[in-house]
């Protein structure tokens, strides 16, 4: 064999030991001995990898790591957190259909079901998401999507999944985002859920190094219909950003606690600052979450928000800061903040912001793991300007 050739065709060598940590397969295919096991993995998912768009063997150990949190029999990986929502509601959802929202949700999330009503013709019934009354009233035969957030952004509120998963029947698909509260505080499927999102941008990669999302089901058959939606939308994540996920997954459990024993000191802080008029989280008890919360959730979650007194207030305060940076995103080591209704809701009017609980003075803080005290210090320093 020429060196010519031999430059491009390097051995893969054969393990007889295990890797302490998930080899990163950064490759954009695989070759076969066999074309009937070739063009077998081209038609489902636990098939042979064939083509990295298909499945990956990092990708892979990713969602195989999220589903076993989640208690579900599956998952699929993607680009992003709003990747993982576009795959599963446009693999469900069809002209005509009607779909349960809860009104406090990720802006992206509420400018994709607005897409939907205006392009697709799909209809949107918009509830609170704790009362399984308003949601029986909401159901109509050609309901096929009941969509909350465990946790919402940025008001805090928690639904009650219980109760209202148990009144929208087997033939409506309750969807839950669980990316503010991760696994290790809620895993919805117990709760009711067929389908788990997380943006693992967020609390599972934790570094603020990565952009990604996966979608957790809870049946078999719903998984594999989904797949194979996605594989044609395109929607796979790179096998890097599976693998700085996994990275950061390990880490996952010490994270979360510190997170949440820092928000705990910050909230309850915030709550007697004469400058704030109300916190938005759910381990207070003056929330009105809080006992629904107490109830489902392992821990109350350290992204949350607090209504300043107008628009101008607000936005002073998120460039005042200076340990803590404005920026989009949560669920880091750092301690970020922004101002939703300019940023993560700007595509909301002031009656959909009212609807979320938004007000022009609302600051969201997703609190990292940093010493509580230096956090504080700025952010009062922060609120006395």
């Amino acid at each position: 064999m020429q060196p010519d050739t031999r430059v491009v065709h390097t051995e893969v060598p054969e393990l007889t030991s295990r890797p302490l940590s998930v080899p990163l397969y950064q490759t954009s295919g695989f070759s076969f001995d066999d074309l009937e096991a070739f063009a077998d993995g081209m038609t489902r998912p636990d098939g042979a990898f064939v083509y990295t768009r298909f499945g990956n063997p990092t990708v892979r150990a990713l969602e195989d790591a999220v589903a076993s949190l989640e208690g579900g029999t599956a998952a699929l990986a993607t680009a992003s957190g709003m990747g993982a929502i576009n795959a599963v509601l446009l693999a469900t959802l069809g002209s005509g259909d009607h779909v349960i929202a809860q009104r406090a949700l990720y802006g992206g999330t509420l400018a994709l079901l607005r897409d939907l009503e205006e392009r697709w013709g799909i209809a949107v019934t918009y509830v609170g998401g704790h009362d399984p009354d308003e949601v029986r009233a909401a159901l109509r035969p050609e309901t096929k999507v009941l969509y909350l957030e465990t946790i919402a952004n940025p008001t805090g509120h928690v639904s009650d999944l219980p109760a209202v998963s148990a009144v929208v029947g087997d033939d409506v698909l309750v969807v839950v985002d669980n990316t503010f509260a991760s696994p290790l505080l809620c895993r919805p499927i117990e709760h009711g859920a067929d389908v788990v999102i997380h943006s693992t941008t967020k609390y599972l990669g934790g570094h603020s190094d990565v952009t990604g999302g996966v979608a957790v089901f809870a049946d078999d058959a719903r998984y594999r219909a989904v797949w194979h939606h996605s594989i044609e939308l395109g929607v796979t994540p790179d096998p890097f950003a599976a693998w700085l996920t996994l990275r950061g997954l390990r880490t996952l459990a010490l994270r979360v606690r510190r997170h949440e024993e820092n928000a705990e000191v910050l909230a309850r802080r915030l709550a007697a600052h004469p400058a704030v008029r109300v916190v938005h989280w759910p381990g207070l008890d003056s929330h009105p979450s809080h006992a629904v919360a107490t109830r489902i959730l392992d821990g109350f979650g350290s992204a949350f928000s607090f209504d300043l007194a107008d628009v101008e207030a607000g936005r002073k305060f998120v460039t005042a800061v200076e340990l803590v940076r404005l920026a989009p995103s949560l669920g880091g080591t750092e301690t970020l903040v922004l101002h939703p209704a300019s940023t993560s809701h700007r595509q909301l009017d002031d009656e959909q912001l009212a609807a979320s609980g938004i007000t022009g003075g609302t600051i969201r803080l997703s609190v990292g793991i940093e010493d509580a005290d230096d956090l504080w210090h700025d952010i009062a320093q922060a609120l006395e300007r």
